[in-house]
Formats: C-alpha cells, structure tokens, sequence
C-alpha cells in the first residue's frame, strides 16, 4: 500500500476499538517516557475489578504502570468453558471434556521431574490424560506416574470452532497474537489442565509479554515478584531459581542475594477470576484443587520496548556464552541469532517482519510512536545491521519513513 493511501486509512482509522477517553490518554502519553521497570514491593496487595469498567482506566491504571489486578467471576459466568466443563459441584465435567476431545494429542508435563528449569513434557492423547487425572484423584492426588499437568495446549487453534470463551476487551488489543494468526505459524492462547498439586515453576512469560489467566474451576496460589527482584533469586552461577519456596535459597554460597528480594505478592485466584500479569512479573504458580484455565500471552504499544529491550539482553547473553568463538567463525554473528532463536523463540529479522506488520493504520498516535521508537532504536543496533538484508520482505530505511510520516499526521 502506498504510504498516501495508508495514511489516509489512518486518519479515518484511528479511533477503531478505541472510546473516546482512551484515546486521548493514548494521545497524551505520546511523547511520555518509559518508567523505570525496577520496580519494589511497596505493597503486597492487588487490586480487584468486580464489575465492568472503561477500557480507559485499565489502560492508565494497570497496562502503563505495569502493575497486575484480578477480574472477578463475572467476567467469564458467560463463557461456554464454565457452563459445559464443570459440574454442579465446580470439578472438572470430565464425561463431557471426553466428548469433546476425545483422541486429540495433548502436551503434558511432569511436576515430579525437573529438566533444566523446567518441566519435561509428552504428548499423550487426552483420554489417556484423563484417565491418569481419574486415578490420581481416587488414589489421594498422588501416582507413581508423577504428578502430570496438561499445559500449553493449543486448544482454541485447533477447535476454533467450539466458541469456548471470548477475550475480554481489556485484553484484545493483542499485537502478538493477531501477528501469528497473520502467519499462520502458531499462537500463544493456552488451555492448562491439572489435578490438585500440579504447579508451574520461577518463570517470566515468553518474550516479557503480558498475560491473563482465567480459572475455569478450581483454585490457583500465585507468588509474583516485581520486574527486577528476579535477580535476587538467581545463584551463584547466574541460573533464575527453579522453586522460590527451596529450603536451597537460603544457603548464601549458592544465593547470595536471596535475602535482598522483597517477599512475593501472594495471590489465591478462585474459580471464574482472571488475573492479569504484567510483563516481566516474574511468578510460580500452584494448582490448589483440580484445577482448568485458559491463558494468553500478548503484546502491544504499552510493552513493546519491554520485548525489545529483552531480546537485546538475550542475544548479549548469547554472544558472552560464545565469545571465544568469535575469531574462529565467520558466521559468528549468525550464529548468535539461530542461538537465541532456538532459546526465545525469534531473531532480529522475525522482530522487524513483526514490527512492519504491527505498523497498521488502525493504531493511534500512542501505539505508532511505540513502534517508531523501537524501530528507530532497532535500525541503529549493530547486531541488526550484520543481518543479511535479502533475509528481509521489505526495506527497513522505507518503513521507518513511512511510520514517521503517520505519527507526524495523527499527531
């Protein structure tokens, strides 16, 4: 599209999914710099939403300063999920989720093993899933198979059809999603089944990005840590801590700044709540009871840098790893990209492919002077102008033009 015609789009655009309230914050945040993103535990509280409020105030109050809330159950008493996957008595309708899905191929991990800092993961038809979950509970939540928890299940891509839930709107503007549905390659929208005593370990959400978190049935314990405080809960080699709650953090040999971290917001989450985590927050979580959720990760204008910003400490970390390489490898710089690819899931070309195809008419001045500011710090990065531009579908110099000429019009 020309850069006239796009512009045009723009103009008539640019309050799409947007109240009017909103996109004056947006408009008024423009040129407003990124607060610091070490933050402290000054409280150890969140705040709840029982009822519906202006996309507005979510916008100011929790996506730009960063900070997570709870939704209450009336926010998902609608959605398919809680009518047909639950019983009357709140526990996994397990005849009917049979129904539904029957022989699909689940990816299940076991709580009981550690592989690196994480779980090591199946894939098992999910009857079989079931079956295993049925007996666990008849033998007092426990199996010498382990504890298994059905996590990272593609659900709603692989059965768009059955219409089990709507996104709520303070989360829709989701860049990250609408990006990978674009390429059809993948997507980060999740269904989490596991019995009672399945848990997630210490981790941070792929690429820093927000997520939420709705319970289906059952409860969940939440321990979040503020962006920052996970260095104090790394050891001695510089490896994040597996489970926070280790009697192993207190040995100083091996973590020696775990005494600095604040203590943890703790947050139980009921049926029906959804929480959401902002980026960064790092955050373990527990299954309480046997327990459902659906979970997404997703970007936009409010937490790009925070992406950019951390696959710029990825690929150094890369590049520190393999340093004695550099004088003996052509391909040195290369290689660093495949490696962080393989560790985060994309590179710096992906990056700008996702920054060119986010750039799109219907955002506001707010959101398109984020993309520029990345864009224009990308172009600048060393490590990006090693890339081959023939891995590139279009000009980077041309499309930073172009989105300088949209944020001049709207602002």
């Amino acid at each position: 599209m020309c850069c006239s015609c796009r512009l045009q789009r723009i103009s008539k655009a640019v309050l799409h999914a947007m109240d009017r309230e909103t996109f004056h914050n947006c408009c008024s945040l423009v040129k407003m710099p990124r607060q610091s993103h070490q933050q402290h535990c000054s409280s150890h509280f969140i705040e709840y939403i029982e009822r519906e409020i202006p996309y507005s105030k979510f916008f100011k109050n929790y996506l730009i300063p960063n900070q997570p809330c709870m939704f209450s159950k009336k926010f998902t008493e609608d959605w398919n999920c809680r009518k047909n996957w639950v019983t009357a008595d709140g526990k996994p309708n397990f005849q009917r989720l049979l129904h539904e899905f029957d022989e699909t191929p689940v990816p299940v991990a076991n709580c009981s093993a550690k592989e690196y800092n994480s779980n090591p993961k199946q894939i098992m038809p999910f009857k079989e899933f079931i079956q295993y979950w049925r007996e666990f509970i008849q033998n007092g939540h426990s199996s010498p198979r382990g504890c298994l928890y059905l996590k990272d299940w593609h659900m709603q891509r692989n059965f768009p059809e059955h219409n089990t839930y709507k996104t709520p709107v303070y989360f829709s503007s989701d860049w990250l999603n609408e990006y990978w549905d674009t390429i059809e390659v993948d997507d980060y929208r999740f269904v989490y089944m596991g019995p009672k005593g399945s848990w997630t370990p210490f981790h941070a959400d792929v690429f820093r990005s927000y997520s939420w978190s709705a319970n289906i049935c059952g409860r969940k314990k939440w321990l979040l840590y503020p962006p920052g405080q996970e260095e104090f809960l790394r050891d001695c080699h510089g490896n994040l801590a597996y489970d926070v709650t280790a009697p192993v953090l207190q040995d100083k040999g091996l973590y020696p700044q775990f005494e600095e971290a604040c203590q943890p917001l703790e947050i139980i989450q009921e049926a029906g709540e959804i929480i959401f985590v902002p980026s960064g927050w790092h955050h373990q979580v527990y299954n309480l009871e046997d327990t459902i959720s659906i979970n997404h990760n997703w970007l936009n204008g409010c937490n790009l840098d925070i992406m950019w910003q951390f696959l710029q400490e990825e690929l150094s970390s890369v590049q520190r790893e393999i340093e004695e390489w550099r004088d003996t490898m052509d391909t040195w710089h290369q290689h660093c990209q495949v490696i962080m690819k393989s560790c985060t899931g994309i590179d710096y070309g992906e990056f700008a492919s996702f920054l060119k195809t986010i750039a799109s008419p219907q955002h506001a001045a707010f959101d398109l002077q984020r993309v520029l500011h990345i864009f224009e710090s990308m172009l600048s990065n060393e490590d990006f102008k090693r890339l081959d531009p023939s891995a590139l579908s279009f000009k980077p110099e041309e499309l930073l033009q172009e989105i300088r000429e949209a944020v001049r019009t709207i602002v």
